[in-house]
């Protein structure tokens, strides 16, 4: 029997299948002046350049977001899609090969974002707003069902607990929860018609949750693969990385990919990155030590 986990399900978008021999990397582009990582805020002047570097370093999709995650000034739709909007546009026309994700929970920015030309709505809320997943099947989207305990949009955890089935690791009543919530999610936009193939499974790391959280649904990735939908991993530099090594954000890239390398192994398809190229040969790497992908090339010890 082969020690080696199952792979992923297949990305569909748009008519488009990345499989196991691809895995896909997802470039952070946050139009936002309040990031919590200071080198993903771009303005309007450079986020062009941030997209075509993240071409350049191998990314498959780029998600673009108007709203910091987190605490912040409120930000109204019409402003959301002010910032966001034009740059859809924008790639959708200078890079027609680039998948395009748009980070938004608001039904209304993912129509507008439909009419810009995107490919995928990433709901990092847990359907705060039901109409998004609507959205996303009629205008033939992909779609981000993503786990946050409960949490409303822009809010931090605080003391969140997630109590256990008894007898069991009391560390998998975060995961019960997860696969609960995110399989109730996928299975209302399987009914509303948008392919499995283009419904992505998220456990959503940091929200609604503790560092201990975060580390469990890492090492428990199987468990989310096995839903049989190509599973996101938004692992860049977050808290939880942070914590585990006492390290700001700045410092985090070795923690980020090492817990990067740990979910693909396990068969996680798509990983939402601020560094692109490292994030992408950490990947390639782990794709090839699995057997999904051929080395680029094998001349050691025949020529």
């Amino acid at each position: 029997m082969s020690v080696v986990p199952l792979a992923g399900a297949p990305l569909r978008l748009r008519g488009r299948e990345i499989g196991p021999d691809r895995p896909v990397v997802m470039a952070v582009v946050n139009r936002t002046p309040d990031s919590f990582y200071a080198p993903a805020r771009y303005d309007d002047a450079t986020a062009d350049d941030a997209v075509a570097r993240a071409v350049d370093e191998g990314a498959d999709i780029v998600d673009l977001g108007g709203v910091r995650a987190g605490r912040g000034p409120r930000v109204e739709p019409g402003e959301e899609i002010a910032r966001v909007i034009p740059l859809v546009e924008r790639v959708r026309r200078r890079h027609p090969e680039l998948l395009v994700s748009v980070d938004t929970w608001r039904a209304e920015v993912a129509r507008a974002a439909a009419d810009a030309g995107a490919d995928l709505i990433n709901d990092t809320w847990a359907g705060h707003d039901p109409g998004l997943v609507e959205v996303a099947a009629e205008r033939g989207l992909g779609i981000v069902c993503s786990h946050t305990g409960g949490a409303r949009p822009r809010t931090d955890p605080f003391r969140v607990e997630y109590p256990a089935t008894p007898g069991g690791d009391p560390l998998d009543g975060v995961l019960d929860d997860v696969v609960r919530t995110v399989s109730a999610a996928a299975r209302r936009a399987t009914e509303l018609g948008i392919d499995p193939g283009s419904i992505l499974v998220d456990p959503t790391h940091d929200f609604g949750k503790n560092t201990w959280h975060s580390l469990h649904l890492v090492r428990r990735t199987e468990a989310l693969v096995a839903l049989g939908h190509p599973v996101l991993m938004a692992l860049s530099r977050k808290d939880f990385v942070g914590e585990s090594l006492d390290l700001p954000a700045e410092d985090r890239l070795e923690g980020t990919l090492a817990a990067t390398a740990v979910a693909a192994w396990l068969g996680a398809r798509v990983f939402r990155a601020h560094d692109v190229r490292a994030t992408r040969r950490t990947l390639d790497m782990v794709a090839t030590i699995r057997g999904d992908r051929a080395p680029a090339r094998t001349v050691r010890g025949l020529v």
